[in-house]
């Protein structure tokens, strides 16, 4: 394949419209493809990174008259410190209730203004605990108190992160499979304009298989050199994009991290190996179709 065959390699043109279509189609599937990879271990990583943060945590929400919040409060906490699994129960401050909801209303938020119900925060055990045996203490003793143990929000982040990477790899296949069939249309092209030197190749006893290799081989290594700078081209530009903020903001953070920037080294040669597969499929068989 790297070596290849000099006389066979001058059946391809070295030149023309179906080398830069096969460099153009490799170079910009492969940048599609970083991101695409980078957008889908990104989201990943911002569900996974939700889920653990609500993992083993729950909150308690008292909404009740104000004369009775203070009560209520005191018996949630007596509730939760004495319920099985449950290993740590503390009331938010005002500096901490303020700071949850700061990104949605801003700083200095006039809490004394705003009828905002007490929360407490549940910390659980390795075992968990038992949260309808819990609401149940927690309508007895403070029927004020609205137990959130975060189900409803991590089953729908797990289910989020599973369809992204779905949704990566269906796209990563239909890159694939574009660059296919372009580079087949372009391996076509070349044996359509070189049908009179595949004739004479022929008459002086050329096999197939010779001449098909030289388009194998220079239609491969195209797509790879088109590819490799479509792939430095797509982990410069996700290089470029916002780091993530203290916030978490679901448009920062896009792009790699750790080890996930050598997964990009994989494009490449995989798009070798779609073009060699495309262009050896292409050529034997416009060749049989070849007088």
């Amino acid at each position: 394949m790297l070596s290849g065959e000099s006389g066979a390699d001058r059946v391809v043109p070295p030149t023309g419209f179906t080398a830069r279509l096969t460099m153009f189609t490799a170079a910009a599937m492969a940048f599609l493809a970083v991101f695409a990879l980078a957008l889908s271990l990104a989201t990943d990583r911002l569900a996974t990174r939700w889920s653990d943060a609500l993992a083993r945590t729950a909150t308690v929400r008292i909404s009740a008259p104000p004369e009775q919040v203070a009560r209520q409060l005191e018996a949630a906490l007596t509730v939760l410190r004495t319920t099985p699994g449950v290993a740590e129960a503390r009331a938010l401050e005002d500096d901490a209730r303020r700071a949850l909801l700061e990104p949605w209303f801003g700083p200095d938020l006039p809490l004394d203004d705003l009828q905002i119900p007490e929360l407490i925060e549940v910390i659980e055990t390795e075992e968990g605990f038992d949260a309808v045996g819990l609401r149940a203490r927690l309508a007895g003793e403070a029927p004020g108190a609205v137990l959130d143990d975060h189900t409803r929000w991590r089953a729908p982040l797990v289910r989020a992160a599973e369809r992204l990477r779905a949704l990566g790899l269906i796209s990563l296949g239909l890159i694939s499979a574009a660059t296919a069939a372009m580079i087949t249309l372009a391996t076509q092209a070349a044996l359509a304009a070189n049908s009179q030197v595949i004739q004479a190749l022929r008459l002086i006893g050329a096999l197939d298989s010779y001449i098909a290799r030289a388009f194998v081989r220079r239609f491969t290594l195209r797509a790879l050199t088109g590819a490799l700078a479509g792939t430095l081209a797509g982990v410069a530009a996700v290089a470029l994009l916002p780091r993530a903020d203290s916030a978490g903001g679901f448009l920062t953070g896009l792009g790699f991290s750790g080890t996930g920037w050598v997964l990009p080294l994989i494009i490449p040669p995989a798009a070798a190996l779609v073009a060699f597969a495309a262009t050896r499929f292409a050529a034997f068989r416009q060749l049989r179709e070849t007088p």
